[in-house]
């Protein structure tokens, strides 16, 4: 798939909102959403998302395919399908938060990534911080982390922002504006926060608890 088709794949499922006021998970807020929950439902588009990775990846011998939980279990199991062949079978795992806000990999599947080649793959990457997290999970666990794979980067990210992996592939890059909440346009104009999407929610929730 092009990036053209990429993008066009995400217009076609109202994954991009636009014209809202959304908090992502690094706390800055934003105008627009790359909703990927929305394309998650079509089991055929994600398929094909996903083999888009996995030819980036041919030949390079992966063993295993880990993301961050939640919206990236299915990116794992999809690339690791794309991946596998009869004579090597690719497994696909999930590394979890942790209390401390970082990443872990529970489940027996430090074991399955210990001295295994493994790409990482991410749905969206705005700073990166959840896939550098899980790339650093995997190397804790003895893993050897061949690349970084993602849909879509809405945040210019860098490969040192992801953990400097040996590779970084972005299937469509969608440059977005995004302001601390301090230097936040949106706020000034009093815009409400949507908290159907992102993190507005929660947000919210935690600036009712500071002013209660």
């Amino acid at each position: 798939m092009t990036q053209d088709d990429v993008l066009s794949e995400l217009e076609k499922h109202n994954a991009v909102i636009r014209n809202t006021h959304v908090v992502y998970t690094s706390g800055r807020h934003g105008d627009t959403y790359v909703n990927k929950d929305a394309i998650y439902p079509d089991v055929m588009a994600v398929s094909e998302l996903c083999r888009s990775i996995a030819l980036e990846f041919r030949g390079t011998n992966i063993d295993v395919v880990a993301a961050p939980a939640v919206g990236g279990v299915v990116l794992a199991h999809w690339t690791a399908y794309h991946l596998s062949s009869r004579s090597h079978p690719v497994r696909a795992v999930y590394a979890e938060k942790d209390a401390c806000g970082g990443f872990v990999l529970r489940r027996g599947y430090a074991d399955l990534v210990r001295a295994r080649d493994v790409l990482v793959v991410e749905d969206v990457l705005t700073t990166g911080g959840s896939a550098r997290a899980v790339v650093q999970a995997v190397r804790q666990a003895g893993g050897h982390v061949l690349g970084l794979a993602a849909i879509c980067d809405r945040g210019g990210v860098q490969p040192e922002a992801v953990g400097s992996p040996p590779r970084l592939v972005v299937l469509a890059r969608l440059p977005l504006d995004s302001w601390l909440e301090a230097e936040c346009p949106l706020c000034v104009q009093g815009v409400p926060i949507n908290v159907e999407v992102g993190k507005g929610r929660e947000y919210l929730a935690s600036r009712t608890r500071q002013n209660s």
